[in-house]
């Protein structure tokens, strides 16, 4: 016989309390495939650009804005990769996450700003060490493993 079924056994979904969105952004160059990072003045961080959501704005459009906020790049928005949640302080934030690739744009001519003084394209391989957390890295390694899933 079955055991009865308990609100405690069930698989729930973590609640999440802040939802963000950002961009693996990446191109082909001479160096070979390049990723898109950010240096952040608050944290002393390299990450991937991300953001929060603004109220009523979709993950696809939040990670085009803060990438180009943050990056001075403006991206076509194309498949979602996993996710990322984690916690900050007592909140439980989300990361969606989108592969893109570049447009127009050159992040050496965005002005630094209080958030990011420095955004960059950067080898793939060079990205996975730079990255401040292991999180993004682990977003990064599938094209890592296999460069070929990069956008060309």
């Amino acid at each position: 016989m079955a055991a009865a079924h308990h609100p405690e056994h069930r698989a729930a979904t973590p609640q999440v309390d802040i939802e963000a969105a950002g961009g693996v952004v990446l191109r082909d160059s001479p160096r070979g495939v390049e990723v898109l990072v950010v240096h952040r003045v608050r944290y002393d961080d390299w990450s991937l650009p991300k953001g929060k959501l603004h109220p009523g704005e979709d993950a696809a459009g939040a990670a085009r804005r803060e990438v180009e906020e943050e990056t001075g790049v403006r991206a076509a928005v194309g498949p979602e990769l996993p996710s990322v949640t984690y916690h900050v302080g007592p909140a439980r934030k989300r990361v969606r996450w989108f592969r893109m690739r570049p447009l127009d744009g050159d992040p050496t001519t965005r002005p630094p700003d209080h958030e990011v003084d420095l955004a960059r394209w950067v080898p793939l391989p060079d990205a996975a060490r730079l990255l401040t957390y292991d999180l993004e890295r682990r977003v990064l390694a599938p094209f890592l493993d296999d460069p070929t899933e990069a956008p060309r």
